[in-house]
């Protein structure tokens, strides 16, 4: 589902945030990414939602190599992936409804097709009986939920998670990431960018760790080897 063939990126003032980039994530399969700040696992998620594109090597998502996606492919590339953030990025000039029924309205979702995929989104991540109040009357762990509702509200094959547990107390961390695994049960991608040992640590997930934009660790591989035998 997300696969890099010797992906470098060097950006315009010489910094080589990426250097030789190979691993494959199959779908329905879920993965941490770890590293230190400036390890480039940012700019790797950057790749897969097409904000940025690589100086060297092949990004391919669903066997697509996103160096043939045109400009105005883009916007359907990124329906197919949701992205979780650490700081939730909602509108608090919005209710929680018409936070998670934006990627639909930028879709052009008809209206009377919305009411029922964003319920049913809301419904998943337990928070379907606040659809009405504003976002900023709800705690973080709420408020991290209705950004992952918003993210899969289009149904993505592909769910990109940066820091989601960074501002959480270990309790909403683990609710929070038991959301990603039923996401991966139903053959949802999952790949999640963390700093934090203890959650990677209490998870079954395989790990891949960058240093200074390499690829020092990947357990993707003797994941796979061991599950074959």
């Amino acid at each position: 589902m997300i696969r890099f063939d010797n992906v470098s990126k060097r950006y315009s003032e010489g910094h080589d945030a990426l250097l030789g980039v190979n691993f494959e994530l199959e779908s329905g399969e879920m993965a941490f990414l770890t590293g230190h700040s400036g390890a480039g696992k940012s700019t790797l998620l950057k790749l897969i939602m097409l904000i940025e594109r690589p100086t060297r090597g092949q990004v391919l998502i669903g066997g697509k190599n996103l160096a043939r996606i045109s400009a105005s492919q883009i916007p359907y590339l990124r329906r197919q992936i949701g992205v979780v953030f650490q700081n939730h990025q909602l509108l608090f000039d919005r209710t929680v409804f018409d936070n998670v029924a934006l990627p639909l309205q930028i879709s052009g979702m008809p209206l009377k097709d919305q009411g029922k995929r964003v319920r049913a989104a809301l419904d998943k991540v337990g928070l379907l009986h606040k659809e009405k109040e504003n976002p900023m009357a709800l705690s973080g762990g709420e408020q991290q939920r209705v950004g992952i509702a918003r993210a899969v509200v289009n149904k993505p094959a592909i769910l990109l998670a940066d820091e989601p547990t960074g501002n959480l107390d270990p309790q909403l961390s683990a609710e929070i990431m038991q959301l990603f695994q039923d996401f991966q049960n139903v053959g949802v991608t999952v790949l999640i960018a963390t700093h934090d040992i203890s959650l990677i640590e209490s998870m079954p997930c395989p790990l891949m760790e960058l240093s200074h934009g390499r690829l020092i660790r990947s357990d993707m591989d003797a994941l796979r080897s061991t599950s074959d035998e």
